[in-house]
């Protein structure tokens, strides 16, 4: 069975104005000196960001998605526990719901980045969810990369949670894809065909010197450069750790049906780059609450008619694993209540105010119940 391991990025924000704060070095170095026994995790498992407003923790590969989940909510409660003695709150969201100005990281990696990439990589303070799916070789990885690109903007949608950027309502659910996307490595690819001609676009790629090495590849979906896996990388930072899992576990399962199509010697759908960009501006744009292009067709359906294909398509692999049932009750709950975009704009609805979204999602992001709110005073 094939292992998975997440990275989260997690945004720290002042408990009281819930305006991010650049603490990320103060939190890493309790990580550092203490360690966290209560989680399990080595202080290697976190790591700063790009922004001094946030940073990522690693879990380890799982094969079973009930300890991975459970890794998850372990991971974010040890943040959230050095936070608070640093002054801060963590919370799960994939940009800011207030004005901010991001704070670049010190390091000669980040300060290339700046200086190349100017305003891009200055206003860049967005927290992905990224899956890593182990893979038996680059051949099938790179198989598996042009198999599931059409799928991954349902992912996408599915994750989106990032509907305010800076105090604004951007009308989308995923606004951190659409700033991602201002990277000039990033986005959807296409078929490379064989591992040699993956590797051939990224050598050339760095080559070019417009970016400084094989970490700085932000395709949606890529081989890894420090692991033997698959890693996708087009999920926002999800509100609730049951959709990290939901996504980790819908991850595997593409993983899974791309290799084997591979194997039985099925190819991609092969729809070019242009339709697969339109595709993820779609999922970016409507998350769960309107029209997603269907992978097979690239026509506009309802998101719960093509989250249902997707579903289908990883069945089997689903069954494999066991995990058929779980995803399916997940996925139900997911539509109903809906992704982190649309709990955060009803929050907004319920509290009136900004901070008030903040403060409901840092309850969130740890498991906890919110308190009822009284209805917005009209003015």
């Amino acid at each position: 069975m094939r292992t998975v391991g997440v990275e989260e990025e997690l945004l720290l924000v002042d408990p009281d104005t819930g305006v991010p704060s650049a603490l990320a070095s103060e939190v890493l170095a309790r990580l550092a000196k203490w360690g966290d026994e209560e989680s399990g995790a080595p202080p290697h498992a976190f790591a700063r960001e790009l922004q001094g407003q946030q940073l990522e923790f690693g879990t380890r590969p799982h094969t079973d998605m009930d300890a991975l989940g459970a890794e998850v909510v372990r991971r974010r409660r040890a943040v959230a526990r050095h936070a608070r003695e640093a002054g801060a709150s963590v919370v799960a969201l994939a940009t800011s719901v207030l004005p901010v100005r991001p704070a670049v990281n010190a390091g000669v990696r980040y300060r290339w980045m700046e200086q190349q990439f100017g305003l891009t990589t200055q206003e860049q303070l967005t927290c992905g969810c990224h899956v890593h799916v182990s893979v038996a070789s680059d051949d099938e990885g790179v198989a598996v990369v042009d198999r599931i690109q059409p799928w991954l903007p349902v992912l996408t949608a599915l994750s989106g949670n990032s509907p305010y950027w800076h105090g604004r309502d951007t009308l989308y659910s995923s606004y951190r894809s659409r700033v991602w996307g201002r990277w000039p490595m990033s986005g959807p690819t296409p078929v490379f065909g064989s591992a040699e001609r993956y590797h051939a676009q990224v050598d050339a790629m760095v080559t070019s010197g417009v970016v400084r090495d094989r970490g700085m590849i932000y395709f949606d979906a890529r081989l890894s450069h420090r692991y033997p896996t698959v890693e996708i990388r087009v999920a926002d930072v999800c509100l609730e750790a049951t959709t990290t899992r939901l996504v980790a576990c819908l991850s595997r399962a593409l993983v899974d049906t791309a290799a084997r199509d591979w194997k039985e010697g099925r190819g991609p759908l092969g729809h070019g780059v242009n339709l697969l960009r339109l595709a993820a501006w779609q999922g970016a744009r409507s998350g769960l609450d309107g029209e997603l292009l269907h992978p097979l067709t690239m026509l506009p359906r309802p998101a719960p008619v093509v989250v249902y294909a997707l579903l289908d398509h990883v069945r089997e692999a689903l069954e494999d694993t066991g995990d058929l049932a779980w995803a399916r009750r997940a996925m139900a709950d997911l539509l109903a209540r809906g992704n982190g975009a649309r709990l955060q704009r009803a929050l907004f609805a319920r509290t009136g105010s900004l901070r008030g979204v903040v403060a409901g999602c840092v309850r969130r992001t740890l498991g906890e119940r919110e308190p009822r709110y009284p209805a917005p005073e009209r003015t």
